[in-house]
């Protein structure tokens, strides 16, 4: 990945350019940049600032320069541009803020002589994972996990997975269950990331569907089983 990060003193917060939020999320960066000028004025009402723009120099052949503007923006700037993110775009932003700031906190502890002690370190990794995943998977706070909804109908997780896969409700992909298309816009299911380490500190992130209340009455309905 091609980043632009801007990789700066403890005492000015670290940045994201316009540039690599396009770049992460496939989205074009002129889209990106009208969608955050239209958001810009209810963000300088309510933080009293606007974004800082900059710009970069584009060589266009014969010599000639072009300057091409560009966002610089805060971790809770680009948190507040990416609710008009679809949850995919969203997620991968919040995971890439994520990504950073432990690159960060391994710089920072880098020099043995500043190394703080291990509670420290995993209380410095539990706060910038525990943020970003309550901010990820906030949509999904009130749903409910397969097993939990398979309880409702008294069968197991496996038989319930198996059971809307043959109803034609769900299928499988990648090792994760997806809702079927044509129910995709109903509202039914929202995504849930987890994410683990290993003794060695690799990160394992796993995303999963889980089930909201209208997408528990859609299965009662289809199912034939009134649990509520």
């Amino acid at each position: 990945m091609n980043t632009n990060i801007i990789v700066q003193s403890q005492l000015t917060p670290q940045t994201m350019t316009s540039l690599e939020i396009a770049e992460l999320t496939g989205k074009q960066h002129k889209d990106l940049m009208r969608a955050i000028r239209n958001m810009e004025p209810a963000w300088e009402k309510v933080h009293g600032r606007k974004f800082a723009l900059m710009f970069r120099e584009v060589r266009i052949g014969n010599g000639a320069v072009r300057q091409e503007p560009c966002y610089h923006l805060t971790k809770i700037e680009c948190l507040y541009i990416a609710t008009k993110f679809n949850d995919e775009a969203r997620a991968k932003l919040v995971l890439r803020w994520q990504e950073l700031e432990m690159e960060d906190a391994e710089r920072k502890m880098s020099d043995v002589r500043c190394l703080p002690e291990p509670k420290k370190i995993i209380a410095l990794a539990d706060k910038n994972i525990g943020e970003g995943l309550r901010m990820l998977n906030e949509p999904a706070e009130d749903t409910l996990t397969a097993t939990q909804v398979a309880k409702t109908f008294n069968m197991t997780v496996a038989d319930f997975n198996h059971v809307l896969c043959d109803m034609g409700i769900q299928y499988r992909r990648h090792g994760r269950w997806n809702i079927a298309e044509e129910l995709h816009d109903r509202d039914f299911v929202r995504l849930r990331t987890y994410v683990s380490y290993t003794l060695k500190g690799e990160k394992k992130v796993r995303t999963y569907m889980t089930w909201t209340l209208g997408g528990l009455r859609y299965l009662n309905s289809k199912l034939g089983y009134p649990n509520f």
